[in-house]
């Protein structure tokens, strides 16, 4: 059995076949869902929530499905005090296990740096306060890919290893050098549909050298749907694909990664199957 341990299910991408998305899902084998609540505003901060609810009412099938609150870094510009008012309010929901995604977007710079930074931090606070471990989003610039992870690394130090909580490092894109410090600092590690593309190659080897015990397994649908698919609006039913091509490269079987992020994942959020 698998875990999609980070799926963007909210959105007019799937406000047709949602139903039918996850059908496939559980076809595949997908046993739990971790649909990502990134809102872009205040009102919105409970998209995930409301996916969650809807497969709970039998409007899908019965998937367990969890959820996140989080301010992405691309929205950081937006993030007031009502919007982290609300999101305070949402993390005590019973299906919230997780903050996130939140951190630092260097790549497009939707929201200044610095606001990005600041808002970081101040949602690294807010998981502290509500018990919560965080999902980090990190995307270095054009000039320099480390610009990002070296920020990243540095105010998680500051703020948030003290907390005792831990992470998930969702679609980890680093290449092996980045593990050591990841791994120190408490974090799972997420692999998602990239790790199949052609010019992956530090991807890959981070994957071979991850410690089983601190792999999980993501799609991040609708993006980096994984080879065969690329280029299609991705679903949770590939991460299938990821597994495979991971058991690949670590001379495993499919059903062993499967099992080992699937017992990862509820092992690390201390949930009962």
């Amino acid at each position: 059995m698998l875990v999609d341990s980070h799926c963007h299910l909210d959105g007019p991408k799937y406000d047709a076949d949602r139903a039918e998305v996850l059908q496939r899902a559980a076809a595949a084998g997908v046993e739990a869902l971790l649909v990502i609540g990134n809102g872009t505003d205040v009102g919105t901060y409970d998209c995930g929530i409301r996916v969650a609810e809807e497969c709970e009412s039998g409007a899908s099938v019965g998937l367990p499905i969890y959820t996140s609150v989080g301010i992405h870094p691309h929205d950081a510009k937006v993030a007031d005090d009502p919007a982290f008012a609300e999101l305070q309010r949402l993390a005590a929901h019973p299906r919230v296990i997780v903050w996130g995604e939140i951190g630092l977007d260097y790549w497009y710079d939707f929201s200044p740096r610095e606001v990005q930074r600041a808002v970081f931090i101040r949602q690294m606070e807010l998981a502290h306060a509500a018990k919560k471990p965080i999902i980090i989003h990190c995307r270095g610039s054009r000039q320099n890919p480390e610009d990002a992870w070296e920020d990243v690394v540095r105010l998680l130090r500051r703020h948030w290893a003290s907390a005792g909580l831990g992470g998930i490092l969702h679609c980890y894109s680093g290449g092996p050098d980045h593990l050591p410090e990841a791994l120190e600092l408490g974090f799972m590690i997420s692999y998602a549909g990239n790790v199949t593309f052609p010019k992956a190659a530090d991807i890959r080897e981070a994957a071979r050298r991850t410690p089983l015990d601190r792999m999980l397994i993501e799609t991040d649908s609708p993006y980096l749907a994984p080879i065969p698919f690329r280029g299609k609006r991705n679903e949770p039913a590939y991460v299938k694909e990821v597994a495979q091509h991971i058991a690949g490269l670590r001379q495993a079987s499919t059903e062993e990664i499967a099992a080992a992020t699937t017992e990862n994942f509820y092992r690390f959020f201390r949930l009962n199957r």
